[in-house]
């Protein structure tokens, strides 16, 4: 139950412009160097005083329990913060879950941050990203968002600043693909090196055609109804389309609205969302 207390904060969703695949690490973790771009679809965070935790959910179907990364997040900030007072969590959902948008790890992020400063944490970011690193390889990201190149397991991030501006469609196909099951399907073979920054746009423009992801290799054959969507996108006039993480979401970058609102009437069948990158 929310109240007039609450504060209210956007928990914002990403998409993985290109993505390689770089190798895996003894612990199993494989690592990966990513374009992260933070884009304006967000969920809603309500935090309220109470005199006892508690999370709550606007779709019934996403666990509240110790399973839920918003309270993974919360209990994690306990043994380092001046635990001054406790807060009611209720999470309103526009993110589409399973979708390769990060939702689950912005909205821990934005926790975390939250917790720091009104439990009087004063963690430094160094801290807060080992933490949100134990949360889940997305979650360093979100503790700045813009735009950020990711490698290692996602906790060695690079702010870049893109020299173009976009608007970016998304299809949402109601599938649900794991993260876990897409690494272990990938052939590590198939590795590639680190980025370099000057090999995916300079200081006038971005070489889209140079982008990719790497998980597309393993989920469009599984998932050929995915495939599809990104061969359907490609018939507008894009700079890019592809699977944003391990999907299921596809995405496309159009120069301007227009085109994009366009391309998206191609797609009545599935839930669609027009979204800006946040710089």
């Amino acid at each position: 139950m929310l109240n007039d207390k609450s504060i209210v904060i956007k928990s914002n969703a990403k998409v993985n412009l290109t993505l390689r695949i770089t190798g895996v690490l003894p612990n199993g973790y494989h690592t990966i160097s990513s374009l992260f771009q933070e884009i304006d679809l967000h969920d809603e965070l309500h935090f309220s005083p109470t005199d006892q935790f508690q999370l709550t959910c606007s779709d019934p179907k996403l666990p509240t329990d110790s399973t839920n990364l918003c309270f993974k997040a919360y209990e994690a900030m306990r043994p380092v913060a001046k635990v001054s007072s406790e807060w009611h969590i209720h999470l309103i959902k526009n993110i589409p879950t399973g979708a390769g948008l990060g939702g689950g790890s912005s909205n821990a992020a934005t926790v975390l941050k939250f917790l720091n400063q009104n439990w009087e944490a004063n963690l430094p970011d160094s801290t807060l990203v080992q933490i949100a690193v134990g949360l889940g390889s997305d979650v360093p990201f979100y503790l700045r968002g813009k735009a950020q190149i990711a490698n290692g397991v996602g906790e060695i991030l690079t702010p870049v600043k893109l020299p173009e501006s976009f608007v970016i469609l998304l299809v949402c196909p109601p599938i649900s693909i794991s993260t876990a099951w897409a690494y272990r399907e990938f052939d590590l073979v198939n590795c590639k090196k680190e980025y370099k920054f000057d090999s995916l746009f300079d200081e006038k423009r971005v070489f889209w055609t140079l982008f990719e992801n790497q998980f597309e290799s393993v989920v469009f054959p599984s998932y050929p109804e995915i495939g599809a969507i990104r061969e359907e996108m490609k018939r507008e006039p894009v700079l890019y389309a592809g699977l944003s993480g391990s999907g299921s979401t596809v995405f496309g970058i159009f120069r301007n609205e227009t085109e994009a609102a366009t391309a998206q009437k191609r797609f009545q069948n599935y839930p669609t969302f027009l979204t800006l990158p946040k710089f």
